[in-house]
């Protein structure tokens, strides 16, 4: 996607504090944090939102699971973390490019939101 902010952040068209690159995922700091420790986690295949996954994308979100879990420990949130996925407008999607929230470091309510 030519116009999608999130692969040009992938392609390093524009500046991000990185986290963690490999080949299936990218993950960096979010600009508007929400919780001491925000991390974005995309896969850089483009796929818009959860809504337009396929069955042939399972391994790459089991995978995005591990990353999450992976940058869990790395930030030490021992105490407990979030992942959470905003899926369409209603959802709080801004960037339509799939892409999950890693928060810790505080304790979170519940019901969300």
């Amino acid at each position: 996607m030519t116009n999608c902010l999130f692969c040009k952040i992938i392609a390093g068209e524009i500046p991000t504090n990185k986290i963690y690159e490999d080949d299936k995922v990218f993950a960096f700091g979010d600009i508007n944090p929400q919780a001491p420790v925000h991390i974005l986690i995309i896969p850089k295949k483009h796929i818009s939102s959860l809504d337009d996954v396929t069955a042939e994308d399972k391994d790459l979100l089991g995978y995005i699971q591990i990353v999450a879990s992976k940058l869990a420990k790395e930030k030490n949130l021992t105490d407990g973390y979030r992942v959470v996925n905003n899926c369409g407008v209603d959802g709080g999607q801004t960037v339509a490019h799939i892409h999950y929230h890693l928060l810790g470091g505080r304790t979170f309510g519940w019901p969300p939101g």
